[in-house]
C-alpha cells in the first residue's frame, strides 16, 4: 500500500512536534469521505513495546478483516528499535515509523483503519488515528481502552446497557465518545481519526463487537498479534 510522505521523523523537540501537529490539525475532516453502505474491509492496528539491553523496541501488527464475515483476510507486522523520545501528547511520533513500515507491506487496501489509541480525543486533536490518516489518506478511527483526561474534564459514565454512550465534551466541543459495548463491562473510548464522523465511527465499532471482548474484533486481533510477535522476537533475541 502506498504511503504519503507528509513529513520526516528526524525531529526530537517538543516545539517541532507542536509545529507539525498544528499544521495538520487544520486539515482534519470530521465527515465521511466514503459510502458506508459499501464497506468491505477494516484494518486493526496496534503496537507493543519491550526493553532489551537498555534499548526499547516495538512491534506493530495490522490485521485486516472482512467487515461482513468478520474473517481475517491479511496480517502484516513490522518491528524495530524506538529512537524517538517520549514526550507526553506526542506518542504518535514514536509509533508512526513502525505503523508506516507495516502498512507498506499490505497487499490489500483497507476501507477503514482502526487504531488501538486515540484520534481527535487528544490534547491537540492529533492522536495516532488522526496523525496516521494523513500518511495513508484513508478514513480512520481511534479506539482506546482507557480515558485520556484533557483539561481536567472527566467523561460521563454511560448507563449500564449494551450500546449506551455519552459524548465527551471539552470546551463546548465534542472530542469523542464513551461507548458501553457490553453490559457490566467498562466502556471504551471512540474518537474520529479523519475523513469520518463520530456517528459512523460508533456504528462501525459497535458492529465489530462480539462476546469475546469489549473491543472491536479488528483491534482485539491486532492486540493479540502484537503479544504473539513480541514473544517471538524476544525468544529470537531481537535479531534485526
Amino acid at each position: 500500500m502506498k504511503i504519503n510522505k507528509i513529513h520526516s521523523f528526524n525531529v526530537s523537540s517538543e516545539s517541532e512536534f507542536i509545529n507539525i501537529q498544528n499544521s495538520l490539525v487544520k486539515k482534519v475532516q470530521l465527515k465521511n469521505s466514503f459510502d458506508k453502505t459499501n464497506l468491505k474491509t477494516i484494518a486493526g492496528v496496534d503496537l507493543a513495546y519491550w526493553n532489551m539491553k537498555d534499548r526499547q523496541y516495538g512491534v506493530c501488527c495490522i490485521v485486516i478483516i472482512d467487515y461482513n464475515t468478520k474473517k481475517v483476510v491479511e496480517k502484516v507486522s513490522s518491528y524495530g528499535e524506538i529512537d524517538i523520545p517520549y514526550i507526553s501528547g506526542f506518542l504518535a511520533f514514536r509509533e508512526l515509523p513502525l505503523v508506516i513500515k507495516a502498512i507498506e507491506k499490505l497487499k490489500l487496501e483497507p476501507d477503514i483503519f482502526m487504531f488501538d489509541g486515540n484520534g481527535y480525543l487528544h490534547y491537540n486533536h492529533m492522536g495516532i488515528a488522526t496523525h496516521a490518516s494523513f500518511f495513508i489518506n484513508k478514513p480512520s478511527i481511534g479506539v482506546a481502552k482507557s480515558y485520556l483526561k484533557i483539561g481536567g474534564v472527566d467523561f460521563q459514565m454511560p448507563t449500564d446497557n449494551e450500546g449506551s454512550y455519552s459524548d465527551i465534551i471539552i470546551n463546548k466541543e465534542v472530542y469523542g465518545r464513551a461507548l458501553r459495548t457490553r453490559k457490566g463491562v467498562k466502556p471504551i473510548f471512540i474518537s474520529c481519526g479523519n475523513y469520518i464522523d463520530l456517528e459512523t465511527s460508533t456504528e462501525i465499532v459497535y458492529n465489530l463487537i462480539n462476546q469475546e471482548s469489549k473491543l472491536p474484533i479488528s483491534v482485539r486481533l491486532a492486540d493479540l498479534e502484537t503479544h504473539k510477535k513480541r514473544k517471538e522476537l524476544n525468544i529470537r533475541g531481537m535479531i534485526l
